[in-house]
């Protein structure tokens, strides 16, 4: 894979309407400085506001991957930006005089030839991959959907379909080599729909901008000659140019890959990661996939990035099954002799999930005067120990760390199970269950050698210190 950055060698537009709003518009992708990542920009409205294509601007995914910053939108960005990502281009700045890109032919062909076209130059700073070294997963039990990424020192994907529909079947299909195939592979897959989707998708208006060159068609379901006449006056065509055809698609219109509707996905798989905003190394595995999906996926990355660059920041020292060590925490938390509770974090997925290690030795200062001749760790240290673990999870997302602390606010439901000894392990494992703004509920549990001993709901706030 590439190791420098990349941009464009001049500037270059291309003209068109959108998909869904039917706006027509304009789009010119223009060089950009390293680690400018893609960011929109609508000429069309006053100081030209920029849209960065990143996943925390993405605001719905219906049909289409829409992102919105300060109240300014971009609509269906998935194919500009499978088309950068496919190139390899990390920087790019991309002035749009309205708020959907060109639909073109429904593929990413025609923006991949013109940045193709620009010229690809290589810039001094290293690119910023995003190494995946465990597996990450998103799974959806009520659509069925999977979408895994593995560790390997380079970008794979592969996307498998399945509608149970007799007019598609099912389709896999897979990208080994963003360099060889991506371009004349997978940039040429058009989008699709089913012919029973087209009328209610016209009825809530959301294809305006669609017609018969821009999409293919797979008809799943036969209609008379008063049912096709009403369609095309849906769709704003004449009935005439509409025919149900005899190879499953529109109008017989030709496949450009047997497998295109697979490939197609693949290629919205792609636009949708390249909103991480960093490239990734992983082999991405992902069966019926939709922009929904994608984007809960690339949140998960999302979140995993962010707890690498947390753990590079203060874990110095990379310890297998070890996220923080003891220095490490000792940097997150102001807690010292004799009130750090916890010695090292074992997983860590961000906003979500924490788990951590207290080690129970007999030279731990309170066992000295609490039952000296049978000694029980208490269980309002237990409690503290989980509320360290907590705090830890709440501090992740601010850059400022060193200036901000947690204070709790409320503990609920604390229940002690069983003694803690001498000699134990406690494994401390909190869940966030709700964040909004500062304040936060997490659910903790402390166990011993699988045995619950202590569980409680606890409630924090993150404050700046003064």
């Amino acid at each position: 894979m590439l190791i420098h950055q990349r941009t464009l060698g001049k500037e270059i537009s291309l003209q068109g309407t959108g998909l869904h709003t039917g706006q027509d518009c304009m789009i010119t992708f223009k060089p950009a400085p390293v680690d400018y990542g893609y960011r929109f920009v609508r000429t069309d409205i006053e100081n030209c506001p920029e849209i960065p294509a990143v996943i925390d601007n993405v605001v719905d995914v219906c049909r289409g991957t829409t992102i919105e910053f300060e109240g300014n939108k971009i609509y269906t960005t998935e194919h500009v930006l499978a088309a950068l990502y496919g190139l390899q281009i990390d920087n790019c700045r991309i002035e749009i005089d309205g708020p959907e890109p060109p639909v073109m032919d429904g593929s990413s062909i025609h923006f991949a030839e013109a940045l193709f076209s620009a010229g690809l130059v290589e810039q001094e700073e290293p690119k910023n991959y995003l190494v995946i070294d465990e597996t990450i997963e998103y799974h959806d039990s009520e659509k069925n959907v999977d979408i895994v990424a593995l560790p390997l020192d380079n970008f794979r994907a592969t996307v498998m379909v399945d509608y149970k529909n007799p007019a598609l079947g099912s389709q896999h299909s897979g990208l080994f080599d963003l360099e060889t195939e991506f371009l004349k592979d997978f940039a040429p897959c058009r989008t699709f729909c089913f012919l029973s989707e087209v009328e209610a998708l016209a009825n809530i208006g959301i294809i305006k901008g669609g017609d018969l060159d821009n999409a293919i068609v797979i008809v799943d379901k036969k209609l008379s000659e008063d049912e096709l006449k009403t369609l095309a006056d849906k769709i704003g065509v004449d009935s005439s140019q509409l025919a149900l055809g005899k190879n499953g698609i529109l109008n017989n219109r030709e496949l450009r890959f047997k497998n295109e509707p697979a490939r197609h996905k693949l290629l919205d798989l792609i636009g949708d990661i390249a909103l991480l905003g960093m490239p990734i190394k992983a082999q991405v595995l992902a069966a019926r996939p939709g922009h929904a999906s994608n984007v809960e996926f690339v949140k998960q990355l999302k979140k995993y990035a962010d707890r690498n660059k947390l753990a590079r920041k203060f874990q110095h020292e990379k310890k297998s099954g070890v996220i923080f060590d003891i220095n490490a925490i000792q940097k997150i938390l102001p807690h010292r002799y004799p009130f750090l509770l916890i010695d090292k974090i074992v997983e860590f997925k961000l906003d979500e999930k924490i788990v951590s290690i207290k080690n129970v030795t007999a030279n731990e200062q309170f066992f000295q005067g609490h039952f000296p001749g049978n000694p029980i760790m208490p269980g309002v240290l237990i409690v503290e120990a989980m509320a360290q673990t907590g705090g830890i999870m709440m501090l992740n997302g601010n850059d400022n760390i060193n200036d901000m602390q947690v204070y709790f606010m409320g503990i609920d439901k604390a229940r002690f199970r069983k003694p803690v000894i001498p000699g134990d392990t406690l494994v401390i494992e909190a869940v966030m269950k709700s964040r909004r703004r500062s304040v936060c509920q997490f659910d903790a549990k402390a166990y011993v050698r699988g045995d619950l001993v202590c569980e409680a709901s606890l409630m924090a706030t993150v404050v700046e210190q003064k």
